[in-house]
């Protein structure tokens, strides 16, 4: 698989980590940067990863920062991204499930390489179930771009939402 990697300086450790697993189990590794552990703005590694996800150049994309948020916030913003800061294994299989997550986001703080090797494990052998996730996930794309006043319909009960236009 093609798996798009960046991180800041904080997620370096990790992402380096990740990258020698990753490479170990035959994945095509595009390593975005950073290249070392001096402090680095996030944003840019993380929307380059993205871009190679999005653009079809890399399968999945893996992103580490201190905490993970930050990273999935940046990666969010490109269209067709669907970015998850996975805490688990089982965060990681159902993203995938259930949301057809094509980025995970680490926190360099937080996880040992063991605990991120877990996780992206789950993430890259995880499929998308589809079906009734399908229809969520191409609503979730009707939202890209849209206008923050942009009105959004009122939701009276489940059942009304699932017929509704």
């Amino acid at each position: 698989m093609r798996i798009a990697l960046g991180s800041d300086h904080a997620g370096f450790a990790l992402k380096e980590q990740v990258k020698t697993a990753l490479l170990a189990a035959g994945h095509e590794v595009t390593d975005v940067g950073t290249a070392s552990g001096e402090s680095v703005d996030y944003p840019g590694f993380a929307a380059s990863a993205a871009r190679l996800v999005s653009g079809g150049a890399a399968d999945r994309g893996v992103l580490a920062c201190g905490s993970g948020n930050g990273v999935a916030i940046a990666a969010n913003k490109i269209a067709g991204i669907r970015a998850i800061n996975a805490r688990d294994a089982h965060e990681a299989e159902m993203a995938r499930r259930h949301n057809d997550a094509n980025v995970i986001t680490l926190s360099g703080q937080r996880l040992s390489a063991d605990e991120a090797g877990a996780i992206v494990a789950a993430f890259l052998d995880t499929g998308f179930e589809g079906g009734r996730h399908a229809r969520r996930i191409a609503q979730i794309a009707e939202l890209e771009g849209s206008p923050a006043d942009e009105p959004t319909r009122e939701v009276v009960s489940s059942d009304d939402a699932r017929s509704a236009p």
